[in-house]
């Protein structure tokens, strides 16, 4: 179970929606009290926990949770706004095994809170991989972050693979450049939808013979073909 401690409704459902989709317990708390609440009837497995909450303080939530028996050794994600060197350093040192800035795109979300997982010694019973996406002569492994064309790996940046990742999972569901960008990119990401545009040609590129893969709807968005 992955508790997600986030004051914001917006962003917690979300978050939450997005870590069920891809087949995690989770569940969204608003505030200090009712992850407490949460904690007493079931130990989680991970925790993602903003910094700035109406009740309380993450990183004394952080603290908290480190000299609490039974949930310790947990493993914890900052999730925040707060993107100094030096937030990043007082969590870290505070105990939290992983952070992540907002605004972040929720394929990375989902990989880094797999990893927490891993790391924390969960059973590939209970959290088995996912298996491979096809799509004609493309095949995509989410789990290792691969990718080939016609059997030759592609190499592709971060935002690359999640863009593509999302789209393969929904062969012929067509999406606008604003759902990808809220859940390709995050929520509250400042760019235009050109960056959507700028990504799939970049794609394509490396897609060579098979950038018709991915196909343009006029006036709409984009599709992986299916």
């Amino acid at each position: 179970m992955v508790y997600y401690v986030e004051d914001d409704k917006n962003i917690r459902e979300l978050t939450v929606y997005a870590l069920r989709q891809a087949g995690l317990d989770a569940v969204g708390c608003d505030d200090d009290s009712e992850f407490r609440r949460l904690c007493a009837e079931r130990r989680p497995d991970a925790v993602l926990l903003d910094i700035m909450l109406p009740d309380a303080d993450g990183l004394d939530i952080l603290a908290r949770i480190r000299h609490t028996p039974g949930i310790t050794r947990v493993p914890v994600m900052m999730l925040t706004a707060k993107d100094s060197e030096l937030d990043k350093v007082r969590a870290l040192d505070g105990g939290a095994d992983d952070y992540l800035s907002k605004p972040f795109g929720m394929m990375e979300l989902v990989s880094r809170t797999r990893a927490l997982l891993r790391r924390a010694g969960r059973s590939s019973d209970s959290m088995p991989e996912r298996k491979a996406l096809s799509v004609e002569n493309l095949t995509l492994w989410p789990d290792r972050r691969e990718a080939t064309i016609d059997g030759e790996p592609l190499s592709l940046t971060m935002r690359e693979f999640d863009l593509l990742e999302f789209l393969m999972r929904s062969p012929g569901v067509v999406f606008s450049r604003e759902t990808l960008l809220q859940r390709v990119w995050g929520w509250d990401f400042d760019g235009g939808s050109r960056t959507v545009d700028v990504h799939v040609q970049q794609i394509r590129a490396k897609l060579g013979d098979s950038s018709d893969l991915i196909e343009t709807v006029r006036g709409v968005g984009y599709r992986m073909r299916g």
